[in-house]
């Protein structure tokens, strides 16, 4: 594949977007503030993809052929060919918005300038730039070698001919590419906040963790809604939870729920200190109520999904894909509603609804597409 990769920031993330593109093809440029980042760089992706090489998955050939795609710069001065850039450093609007404002002083006019945010307000992180017009936002999923889903989040004022570009490029890197609208949480982080909410929501009503987790995975889904918070880790779980709360103007379906911030303070944050909410204890037996907990986790998922739709910038199979493939779902939830039907997701709905607390009542409103389905 032509065309020249830029990538900033060298942590887990930015390191594994180099390995993406150089596998695939792409010469790689890339850089980071730290210098100890930079210069152990190619050193841990070479022992990345040895790894490969030791599973069967990779010959020696392509990777010494990968590594010599990628060149570690000092400084952004590098980046003058570069066809796009993506940031990968941390997560706050000023720092991407200073270093998109400093590319454009290194960079050709028409270089796209991606960043890889996965909650920020893309308007935000361009607003102020010279060339807003070519900034969006790719957001790759962890670890970025394995994972094959790219959310790509223009704002309104971006080229549609970037957003072309930029998908043709992420595309011939292996990923699936979907568009989604420049709204907090993309479509995956917004989408799956049911998913952790209603289980949070059980477990505050008395329920056992480890009978919710097993509930879902009578339903199909690979790992409960609380085995995927300790994977991810409680603390991280919960600064998503807030960022998307405060986004979205505290309403009820981003409710921060008491037992995530009681489990952040007791320091158990999941299988990174050795504790969680289910990890490590060994999976329960199936509830007798299963069917019905997963009915509740699905009907609110479903009617997220709904609302988001509602405010258009991309369709009903686009959220089952991103679904499916950025936490493992077995079906989207457009696909939940199809195999429960309209009248079952309201009347779950309308009976969450009549036994929540007051505060939390507006939670379960139905979107309105659901309401007429």
């Amino acid at each position: 594949m032509t065309g020249i990769i830029g990538i900033v920031g060298l942590g887990t993330m930015g390191l594994g977007l180099v390995q993406v593109f150089a596998s695939a093809g792409f010469q790689v440029i890339a850089t980071d503030a730290h210098i100890p980042a930079r210069d152990s760089a190619l050193a841990r992706m070479g022992a990345a993809l040895q790894s490969r090489v030791a599973a069967g998955k990779l010959t020696e050939a392509d990777r010494d052929a990968t590594l010599a795609r990628a060149q570690v710069a000092a400084d952004l001065t590098a980046f003058a060919p570069a066809t796009m850039v993506i940031e990968a450093i941390i997560e706050d609007t000023a720092a991407k918005s200073a270093l998109f404002a400093a590319l454009e002083a290194a960079v050709a006019r028409d270089t796209v300038l991606a960043t890889n945010t996965s909650s920020l307000p893309v308007h935000q992180i361009a607003a102020g730039l010279r060339h807003p017009e070519r900034v969006l936002a790719l957001h790759f999923f962890n670890p970025p070698p394995a994972m094959k889903l790219v959310e790509l989040a223009p704002h309104a004022a971006t080229d549609p001919a970037v957003v072309a570009r930029a998908k043709t490029m992420t595309e011939a890197a292996g990923k699936t590419v979907i568009l989604c609208p420049d709204r907090p949480g993309f479509i995956v982080n917004r989408c799956a906040r049911p998913f952790y909410g209603e289980a949070l929501a059980l477990l505050e009503e008395g329920r056992k963790a480890a009978d919710i987790d097993a509930a879902m995975q009578a339903a199909g889904y690979r790992l409960g809604p609380l085995a995927l918070i300790d994977l991810i880790g409680a603390d991280i779980n919960l600064a998503a939870t807030e960022g998307l709360s405060r986004a979205m103007d505290q309403h009820p379906r981003y409710h921060v729920f008491a037992a995530l911030k009681a489990q952040v303070a007791s320091g158990n944050l999941g299988r990174k200190t050795g504790r969680g909410f289910v990890f490590p204890d060994a999976p329960a037996a199936f509830p007798p109520d299963a069917t019905t907990i997963a009915l509740r986790i699905e009907a609110a998922l479903v009617n997220e999904a709904a609302w988001l739709l509602a405010e258009g910038g991309t369709t009903a199979g686009d959220i089952d894909t991103a679904m499916r493939l950025g936490l493992n779902f077995p079906r989207g939830p457009f696909e939940m509603l199809a195999a429960h039907g309209p009248a079952t997701i309201r009347a779950t709905l309308a009976s969450l609804a009549e036994n929540a607390p007051d505060r939390l009542k507006l939670r379960y409103l139905p979107a309105p597409a659901l309401e007429h389905a």
